[in-house]
This record gives structure tokens, C-alpha cells and sequence, in this order.
């Protein structure tokens, strides 16, 4: 069984990286390792004495076993199969010492492989069981043993037990280290497309707005002028004596009339429509389909009719909320659904994020936060929104998901002109 390959597929998962030559190295050695301790046991055992068949048939089982190892990975990654692997490996590691003590030497790899392939109760115990072989096998072939043959494979038992957990936990480190690069990434590549989202909101948000001014513009100038000309000219024909001023001052009244209707088609062309469709509602809802395309989460946004028209550094600092929390429901709360609500609070303007992951311990996480703890996403959250006059609330009850409020202020043109064309 490969030592260097088999723990990705062990009950114990580390993770999906791959040290690469190092672990190619590795393996490698392991093999070089079992060749070696075979062929120190076969040559002694010949030497002392042991039919020179019986020694190399030992030998060519223990290695054509071990080799045999290295293809189950591909082939049958199961703990199970593993597990009965290293059995059957010590099985016939038991049957060669039965023909020669000195196969004992391989025991040193049977431990190696022991805390490399098994939880540390079961490679305790499987490793004392070949430390009791490694013990008897003299006194049974030879009738008496010796403190170094008891001490000498203790200590040597212990220190390659030791080894094969340290190298697993660097396995760990290492794949740790490539999830949190690979994490890295994802981030760098979410932000860049947050800048794009910005950059898109931006721009269309200062497009509404300038269509919004110069449409208030007009209806304040223009359409207001209009208007006293058209009821001037109206009340003028209505007192006039002579009928040819009369007839001008009611084709005045019509010309005015007809030119004030153009300036309304105007005004109403330039006034932004219904805010469902507005620069955050877009971002937030490509963000939204974004993460239901490439996680399954179902999602959903929910936006106030009533919500204004906002300035440019409170649609940023919402979407870059959203976008945290967002990050937050897929790398944390492994839940299935997120609803997103922007709600109109009159001055102010609320976003919720909701979802029914498994939630946290809210009290806990102030205290760490305000420990130091090393979960930035939340706090810098809160930190931008204050720096905006806003706030961020979180409930959240561990296995009961958890509910975001971010809230900001709006300060709201509420001149005449916003209610609408009454000229």
C-alpha cells in the first residue's frame, strides 16, 4: 500500500492536494524500505541456517503483497479494503518470521504503515501485536532472547509509529495550505468581479441620476414656463375685445399646450421607471444567480418599491455587504437557500440576508472579534458601515441559520418636483 498516496483516501480525509515530488519521492523510499528489510531478513535467515527456498519464497510473498498495495488507491480507495490490506500484510509478514526470525526486520515498516493507514486506537493496537510477535519470534525459534531484542524493536516501534503520524500531519498542513491558497483565489477572483459589479452600478447609477436632473430641470424651467404662458394666454383671449388678438392669444394657448406635452413626453422619458430593475437590484441579483449557478444554493431577492434612488457610496457599501455575507453562507453556513430583501426604512435604506445554514454562536463571535479573532469578513463589514452613519445586526442560533441586517442612511431630495408633473 502506497505510504504516500493512500491517506487521501482514508476515512480521515486531508484534503485534495497533492505534495507532489515530494510525495512521489516519498513513495519511492517506502518502496526502497521494504525491499531493503526484506532482503536483510532473507539473506540472515539463509545465513543462519534457513533452507535458501523457503527464504526467497518468505521474501517474494512479503514483497509481491506489499507491491500488490499500490494499485488498490485506483482501483478500491475503501478504508475497508485498506484495513484488510494491512491485515493480510501482516498475516504473511507472521508466516515468514514463523520460517525465520530474522523477517522480523520488516516490522519497522508494518509500523510505519500502521500510523499511516489507521486511526492512532487501531494503529496502537496492531502495532503492539507486532511488537508481541517481534518479542516471541526469538524465544520460540531459539528458547531464550535477549533485553536488546525487546528494547531495541520498543524503541525503534515507537520512533517509526511517531514518524508515520508526523508525516501524516504534514500531509494535513500541506493540503490545509493549498485549500486556504485555493480559498485565496476564489476571494481575489470574487473581488475582481465585485469591481466589475461596482464599476457597472456606478455607471448606471450616474446615468439615472443625470437623466433624473436634467428631467427635474426641465420640468422646473421649461415645463413650469410653458405652462404660465399657455394660462396667461388662456385668460388673455378671455378678456380680449378684438378678435384677431383673441384668435393669436388662443393659438398661442394651443402652440404652449402642445409644446408643454412634448416637455411631459420628455420628462417621463428621462425620469427613471420603477426601481425593480435599478443598478443594486441588478448587481445584487447577478451576484445571487451567480452563486445558484455555481453552488445549488436557491436564492432569492425580494426589493421595495419604494426603495430611492441612492447615492453612489451607499449602493457600494450595500453590494460589498452582500457580496461578504454572501462569501460568508458559502464557505461557513453550508445551507441550502438565501433570501436577500432591500427594504425602503423611510431615512433610511435596510439590507437582509437570510439563510438556513447552520448558524453560530453570535455572543461567542463578539467576544472573539473583540479579542482579535482572525474572522475579518464581519467586522470589517461593520467598521465600512459605521464609517457611513449605518450598522450591522446579526442573530443567529446555532443549527437555526442565521439573518444579516445591514442599514444605512438616505438623505432624501423631497423638493416638489419629485412628486410628479401637477403643471
Amino acid at each position: 500500500m502506497s505510504l504516500v498516496s493512500t491517506p487521501l483516501t482514508r476515512a480521515e480525509p486531508v484534503g485534495s492536494a497533492s505534495p507532489g515530488l515530494t510525495m512521489r519521492a516519498m513513495e519511492i523510499g517506502q518502496h526502497v524500505m521494504a525491499a531493503g528489510l526484506t532482503g536483510v531478513g532473507a539473506i540472515r535467515a539463509i545465513g543462519n541456517g534457513t533452507p535458501i527456498a523457503a527464504a526467497v519464497i518468505s521474501g517474494l510473498a512479503i514483497l509481491a503483497w506489499h507491491t500488490a498495495g499500490t494499485i488498490l488507491p485506483s482501483r478500491s480507495p475503501s478504508r475497508r479494503v485498506v484495513v484488510w490490506w494491512l491485515i493480510g500484510f501482516g498475516v504473511i509478514w507472521i508466516a515468514a518470521v514463523a520460517v525465520s526470525p530474522e523477517f522480523i526486520w520488516v516490522a519497522f515498516l508494518l509500523w510505519l504503515l500502521a500510523g499511516h493507514l489507521l486511526p492512532v486506537p487501531w494503529g496502537l493496537t496492531f502495532s503492539g501485536l507486532v511488537l508481541a510477535v517481534v518479542i516471541v519470534a526469538p524465544i520460540l525459534h531459539h528458547g531464550t532472547t535477549s533485553y536488546a531484542n525487546v528494547f531495541g524493536p520498543l524503541i525503534g516501534g515507537v520512533f517509526a509509529f511517531g514518524i508515520s503520524r508526523g508525516y501524516l500531519q504534514l500531509l494535513r498542513d500541506a493540503a490545509e495550505r493549498e485549500r486556504l491558497v485555493s480559498s485565496l483565489m476564489l476571494a481575489q477572483q470574487e473581488m475582481a468581479e465585485l469591481q466589475d459589479e461596482l464599476a457597472l452600478a456606478q455607471r448606471l447609477s450616474g446615468a439615472v441620476a443625470e437623466r433624473t436632473r436634467i428631467s427635474r430641470d426641465i420640468h422646473d424651467t421649461i415645463a413650469q414656463a410653458l405652462s404660465s404662458i399657455r394660462l396667461l394666454a388662456h385668460a388673455g383671449a378671455g378678456r380680449s375685445q378684438d378678435p384677431a388678438a383673441a384668435r393669436v392669444l388662443s393659438q398661442v394657448e394651443t402652440l404652449a399646450g402642445d409644446s408643454l406635452a412634448d416637455v411631459r413626453r420628455i420628462v417621463a422619458a428621462l425620469t427613471p421607471a420603477e426601481l425593480d430593475e435599478d443598478a443594486l437590484a441588478a448587481a445584487l441579483r447577478r451576484m445571487l444567480d451567480r452563486a445558484h449557478e455555481e453552488t445549488g444554493l436557491q436564492v432569492e431577492l425580494h426589493v421595495d418599491d419604494s426603495v430611492p434612488l441612492l447615492p453612489t457610496e451607499v449602493e457600494v457599501a450595500l453590494l460589498r455587504s452582500a457580496q461578504s455575507a454572501l462569501a460568508n453562507v458559502r464557505l461557513h453556513a453550508n445551507a441550502t437557500r438565501v433570501v436577500m430583501t432591500l427594504v425602503d426604512a423611510d431615512r433610511s435604506v435596510r439590507l437582509d440576508i437570510m439563510d438556513d445554514g447552520q448558524g453560530f454562536d453570535v455572543p461567542s463571535w463578539e467576544q472573539r472579534s473583540e479579542a482579535g479573532s482572525p474572522s475579518y469578513g464581519l467586522r470589517f463589514m461593520r467598521d465600512r458601515l459605521r464609517e457611513l452613519g449605518g450598522g450591522l445586526d446579526i442573530e443567529s442560533t446555532p443549527g437555526e441559520g442565521t439573518a444579516i441586517s445591514v442599514s444605512l442612511p438616505v438623505h432624501r431630495d423631497r423638493s416638489p418636483s419629485n412628486k410628479g408633473d401637477k403643471a
